[in-house]
């Protein structure tokens, strides 16, 4: 139905926002760095790739379920945003304790890479780069990824927090939106209009059956029956 539109958005398409977009580069950044560069059996395999998946998985199931809560969508993407922290420690912990270099803001070659990663959004890049990069660059390469990839979701928490306040809920929405249709379908005679003798009567008018709405049938009030007087005992029969 077209009134559906009203209070279901139909623009969820999460595959087009950049937040996702980095998040994919993230993932296929992380497993290949994790499957590379850490011995099998080590636990820290699977942490680091399952917090790259929910980064990238919570904000695809965060937007679809905003279709009917925002308060599940607010919720799912800020998931996101914790999955994505605790994958920014394991780098910085890989870095550190193998006495690695973290880049500097500043850094010349840090520098060179966020300019690099803010212009470039498609994984398939990144797949291709990376093997030819040691392990400190790969690990600085999805550092900085990350890092412009939680800029981006806490705008568009921010964003999402802002619409809820301006128009509410789904449930506020679908109330005004049936408002909207009964007062549209009321003016063109759709919906009999409840009450003026219809249905159950006041006492003072007639009453109708089920048929009596189109006035086919009706029948009146009966009388109240008279009261019966007292008999005169000094009454012949």
């Amino acid at each position: 139905m077209e009134e559906d539109k009203d209070f279901l958005r139909q623009d969820n398409n999460y595959r087009t926002l950049k937040a996702f977009q980095k998040a994919e580069c993230i993932y296929d950044v992380t497993y290949y760095f994790a499957n590379t560069f850490l011995k099998v059996g080590d636990r820290t395999i699977d942490q680091m790739v399952q917090a790259a998946r929910s980064g990238k998985q919570n904000l695809a199931e965060g937007n679809i379920d905003g279709i009917t809560s925002r308060e599940m969508e607010l919720m799912l993407t800020n998931v996101n945003r914790a999955s994505l922290h605790e994958l920014l420690l394991d780098y910085e912990d890989y870095l550190r304790v193998r006495g690695l270099e973290q880049w500097a803001y500043d850094d010349p070659r840090c520098i060179q890479t966020r300019a690099f990663c803010k212009t470039h959004l498609d994984s398939a890049i990144y797949r291709q780069k990376i093997r030819v990069r040691s392990d400190e660059t790969i690990a600085n390469i999805a550092i900085t990824l990350i890092h412009q990839c939680d800029v981006l979701i806490k705008g568009l928490i921010e964003w999402k927090k802002r619409n809820f306040l301006e128009n509410g809920g789904i449930k506020e929405e679908m109330y005004q939106a049936r408002k909207n249709w009964q007062k549209k379908n009321n003016a063109y005679g759709k919906i009999p209009y409840e009450g003026h003798g219809y249905g159950r009567g006041n006492g003072n008018s007639r009453q109708y059956g089920q048929d009596g709405v189109n006035g086919q049938t009706a029948t009146r009030e009966t009388k109240p029956t008279q009261p019966i007087k007292p008999t005169d005992p000094n009454q012949k029969n």
